[in-house]
């Protein structure tokens, strides 16, 4: 399917796919900031997610063949790809089946592995409980999502996918299409191959995503990948934007078009 864009400046295009239950919106600063740089910038909104249309299967290969569909469609292919948990994961994918669309690879805070998710499970009940009748307001929601979910900048991030312009307000994501592929989503398709051109794998220092045991994965599955690693929990590149911008700006040095 093609998938909705957000494009930002001129130069070699670099692609930004978020994590889960998020949208291309999340990489705004990020986006803003390497189009100046000289880059054509796109943050893609996912398939169930953002303003992309909705679809049953959440498959990393079917995930990785809108992308590709998408980039093809805009002129920008190949491209740089930069993705996020989930992201990262159709990131993967994407280089894995696609190699000649990607000319390099950052995955942020993800491996290909299987993972159990429970508190994502937690987080989507709670907003498929939530009783959308007319006149809800925005307090009345996120107070009744504080069981499940007690952070309040998680509470907010996880609202900014409920429309409360609508009488009464609806989720703008496939909400019922997400939960149904949470098993897909957890997990990590056999896919075939290696991709050899440059990956960064860049970790939080506080998140327990990528683990050392993952590294013998990455070693065969990206024969080129490097590790690093900034100071962040999972969501690195919202809980410490200048570190996660200085890494994508050195992984990303040399490209033709950028500034110097």
């Amino acid at each position: 399917m093609r998938l909705v864009v957000t494009s930002l400046g001129e130069g070699p295009p670099v692609v930004l796919l978020h994590g889960l239950l998020g949208a291309g919106q999340n990489f705004g600063a990020v986006q803003k900031a390497l189009a100046a740089d000289g880059f054509r910038v796109l943050a893609l909104d996912l398939r169930n997610h953002g303003a992309s249309p909705h679809a049953d299967g959440m498959a990393y290969a079917d995930m990785a063949a809108d992308v590709a569909e998408t980039l093809q469609a805009e002129g920008a292919w190949p491209a740089i790809i930069i993705g996020h948990s989930m992201g990262g994961k159709v990131a993967m994918a994407l280089a894995l089946t696609r190699p000649e669309g990607v000319t390099r690879l950052l995955v942020a805070d993800i491996a290909p592995v299987h993972y159990p998710a429970p508190l994502f499970n937690a987080y989507i009940a709670a907003m498929r409980g939530l009783d959308l009748r007319p006149g809800l307001a925005r307090r009345e929601a996120d107070a009744a999502l504080v069981p499940a979910v007690p952070a309040a900048p998680l509470r907010a991030f996880l609202l900014q996918n409920l429309d409360f312009a609508q009488a009464p307000p609806a989720w703008r994501i496939g909400l019922e299409e997400i939960a149904a592929g949470m098993p897909e989503i957890a997990g990590w398709p056999d896919l075939p191959g290696s991709y050899d051109g440059p990956v960064l794998v860049l970790a939080g220092e506080r998140s327990d995503y990528i683990r050392p045991q993952h590294t013998a994965l990455f070693r065969r599955l990206f024969p080129a990948a490097r590790h690093a690693s900034i100071p962040a929990g999972h969501w690195l590149h919202a809980e410490n934007p200048p570190a996660f911008l200085a890494v994508v700006r050195d992984f990303l040095a040399g490209q033709a078009g950028a500034a110097p």
